[in-house]
């Protein structure tokens, strides 16, 4: 971008993509079947790893931290969709955003028409806040209780719906992206996040950790069990 006077490569959106849903900070924390965000086909899909963490529980962390993330506290600058992306990726699979995707208001703001932009974007910001009502949270956990799925005739998609699909960012234990297969980790993995969900839901029973903690807790003791496993057995 010749207008900052350096080179800017993009102006980058971010959100992240597990559970067949795309999650992001706008006004709000909002969600989206993946691929159908409003910001066009994305430049660039990364893949994050696998995370071990069941659904219930981050959705219960979405929820903890909504208060943080509404159209009231967003900044440009310091606190946007970036940022709620890099602290959903650490808490999924401890992996970070790319740091040229973090840095850049400082890039822009180190630029040589940083300093005359930066006013603008000050103005911009209160004028938004000024005007900003309050919503409930736009994040809506699904329900707990299981549904009976009944069969459904699946048509085969067409070329056009099949050029939208947005590969996740972070794939959940025991599924894949590619065509279905038998998996002989399956079974294992799926219990894996039981014993999560159940070290999860005794960790809050006691009160003494918010659930961003208790579920970073609950899963740091399920993978040192089963990594202990590992070596003895091996």
């Amino acid at each position: 971008m010749s207008f900052l006077g350096k080179a800017i490569e993009a102006i980058w959106h971010t959100g992240v993509v597990v559970y067949g849903t795309e999650y992001f900070f706008g006004a709000g924390i909002q969600q989206m079947p993946a691929g159908t965000a409003p910001y066009g086909t994305p430049l660039r899909v990364l893949d994050l790893g696998v995370t071990h963490v069941p659904k219930d529980v981050f959705e219960m962390y979405l929820d903890e931290i909504s208060p943080r993330y509404t159209a009231a506290t967003y900044s440009l600058l310091s606190h946007n969709c970036n940022n709620f992306s890099n602290e959903v990726a650490q808490f999924l699979v401890g992996a970070s955003i790319p740091e040229y995707i973090l840095n850049l208001p400082t890039e822009v703001m180190n630029s040589p028409m940083g300093a005359l932009i930066m006013p603008m974007i000050q103005n911009l910001e209160t004028t938004l806040r000024a005007g900003a009502v309050p919503q409930p949270p736009q994040f809506k956990p699904s329900p707990v209780h299981m549904v009976p799925q009944v069969p459904k005739k699946v048509d085969k998609p067409s070329e056009a719906s099949q050029e939208k699909v947005v590969p996740p960012a972070v794939v959940p234990a025991g599924t894949s992206e590619k065509k279905p297969a038998v998996d002989s980790l399956g079974e294992a993995r799926s219990k894996v996040q039981e014993e999560i969900g159940k070290e999860f839901a005794a960790i809050m029973a006691s009160g003494t950790l918010r659930a961003s903690e208790a579920a970073a807790l609950a899963t740091k003791k399920v993978m040192q069990k089963y990594g202990h496993m590992s070596s003895a057995q091996s």
